[in-house]
């Protein structure tokens, strides 16, 4: 079953079927809520989210596209598809238990002014048990382009104190807090602000929280941002509360920094993620 409602100024798509449920927002093609029937909601959403056009909503999964990250001076911070409206293209109910839903967006004259380039960039999504989402960009310009990408990923968790992120020993990271290159020697947890992008990763990340693990499997990456803001960011970052950095932490799938594609003309890329959680 599918239904388009709107809260506030944001269209959104509802997914249900026989094993979970899903919203997913036209602006950003943005799934900022998804559950599975027996088990808790995966995706933190701030109350503080106003949904407003033109503003990116704090929480569920935002696309970072183009760019990830403020590197592009002439962009966005993350790019400017989070803000976009996408064609919902199809929704298919291939089964009881899964239904895929595809979102398309194409260059535009606002979009040219900043970032000039023919594409064509399509979402799908498969709900399910497991939320698989795949990233298709297409280069439909006669001049070849470059992009770095994430799945800019909020969990919900029980509490920041509770968690720990694993398969990610031994891989190196650029702490983005003092710009330096470092090791990662055990499991990650988080007692102040984080901020890293782990590089060469190409293995399942696991979170753990209490008696709750999240698997993480990508393909088409070789990146994966960790982030909290912690106490002081928290309180001066829009649409979040306070409290917030206690509720959630990101695990990003990416193409950033040296780990990004540069597409030919007539060239795709795809970035794959799924989520799929145990008791």
């Amino acid at each position: 079953m599918r239904e388009n409602k709107k809260i506030n100024e944001i269209e959104y798509v509802e997914i249900k079927n026989s094993s979970a449920s899903a919203k997913i927002a036209l602006q950003g093609a943005h799934i900022f809520e998804f559950k599975t029937r027996d088990k808790d909601e995966l995706l933190w959403l701030s109350g503080e989210s106003d949904f407003l056009l033109g503003k990116a909503i704090r929480g569920g999964i935002p696309l970072c596209w183009p760019r990830f990250g403020n590197l592009d001076k002439n962009m966005p911070q993350h790019g400017f598809a989070r803000e976009a409206i996408f064609e919902l293209v199809d929704i298919k109910e291939l089964n009881e238990n899964l239904t895929e839903v595809l979102f398309k967006l194409k260059e535009s004259k606002e979009s040219r002014k900043i970032w000039d380039y023919k594409f064509e960039l399509e979402v799908k999504f498969s709900i399910s048990d497991i939320l698989e989402i795949e990233l298709k960009t297409r280069n439909c310009d006669s001049k070849e382009f470059m992009i770095t990408q994430a799945f800019h990923t909020y969990f919900k968790i029980s509490n920041i104190s509770n968690i720990s992120i694993n398969n990610l020993d031994k891989k190196y990271y650029l702490d983005t807090l003092d710009d330096k290159v470092k090791v990662q020697n055990r499991e990650i947890t988080i007692e102040q602000e984080v901020d890293r992008v782990y590089q060469g990763v190409e293995n399942d990340i696991v979170l753990k929280d209490l008696d709750r693990t999240i698997n993480i499997k990508s393909s088409g990456s070789k990146s994966v941002i960790v982030w909290n803001p912690w106490i002081e960011k928290s309180a001066s970052m829009s649409g979040m509360s306070s409290e917030a950095y206690k509720e959630f932490v990101c695990i990003e799938s990416a193409n950033a920094f040296e780990d990004f594609v540069t597409l030919l003309p007539g060239e795709s890329t795809e970035l794959k993620v799924s989520y799929s959680q145990e008791d």
